[in-house]
């Protein structure tokens, strides 16, 4: 979690700068987008990154709705993976939400899910290395996790990271409800906010020609193709930052 973010909720960004907040996807936290923040908070942006619950999109993007009303001036909104859909829920109706960047990115339109959106296109691979664990909330109710396994994490979702970075990561990963897959979006906010897109030509975790269609449906005003796995806010964390510039460039914001 980077430092500054609790400081910056609810106050007005400084010099113009709009608030980036920076949303996490599966089997992540918000430590995951460290190299980004620290390059956003050496050009002076205030960045917030907020954990995703990853309990499905009604609970995650409800939450993360009331962390954006929380936050005056503007706002770049940026979703890795999962998170993609949940900003597209969450910053519907929020006016202060400038611009939203995609990042190796999942962006159903409303009444699509994640398990609809991405059986139009051939399965990526990370769809055989996933388990699923049982788990048993307080109130008896009980549901599915998905982690990814760990001897398969490394080839299937981040293979341009080294085997060490990879190992940490599998030891770390937070699992996502199963129930998330099946969640259909309410609201789409890329359909009238604009939208720019970071495609990861060798993503084995969604396949990339499913990245491309959905920024050009989005009309995306940007989009960027990178040689970068998956995660490429950890591989190729400056291109990732130029793209969240741009959007905060376009908007008319230093």
């Amino acid at each position: 979690m980077p430092t500054h973010a609790a400081d910056d909720i609810g106050r007005a960004p400084t010099a113009q700068k709009p608030t980036v907040v920076l949303v996490h996807g599966a089997f992540a936290d918000g430590s995951s987008w460290n190299a980004v923040v620290q390059r956003l908070q050496q050009d002076g942006y205030p960045v917030i990154a907020p954990p995703n619950t990853l309990r499905g999109i009604p609970q995650d993007s409800t939450y993360l709705n009331s962390l954006l009303k929380t936050i005056k001036g503007p706002i770049v909104l940026v979703g890795h993976s999962y998170a993609g859909e949940v900003i597209s829920q969450a910053a519907a109706g929020v006016d202060n939400v400038k611009a939203l960047v995609y990042i190796n990115a999942i962006m159903p339109d409303k009444g699509e899910s994640f398990a609809s959106l991405s059986g139009k296109f051939a399965a990526a691979p990370l769809t055989k290395a996933l388990k699923q664990v049982p788990f048993r909330n307080g109130d008896a109710t009980t549901g599915t996790d998905v982690y990814i396994q760990p001897a398969k994490l490394h080839a299937a979702f981040a293979q341009d990271l080294s085997q060490q970075q990879a190992s940490v990561m599998a030891s770390t990963q937070r699992p996502i409800a199963q129930s998330a897959f099946t969640d259909k979006l309410t609201e789409a906010a890329w359909r009238d906010k604009p939208v720019y897109v970071l495609v990861g030509t060798q993503d084995r975790a969604i396949n990339p020609n499913l990245e491309r269609y959905e920024a050009k449906r989005a009309h995306a005003r940007k989009t960027v193709e990178i040689n970068s796995s998956h995660v490429s806010l950890i591989s190729h964390p400056q291109a990732v930052t130029d793209l969240i510039l741009s959007a905060a460039h376009d908007s008319g914001y230093q």
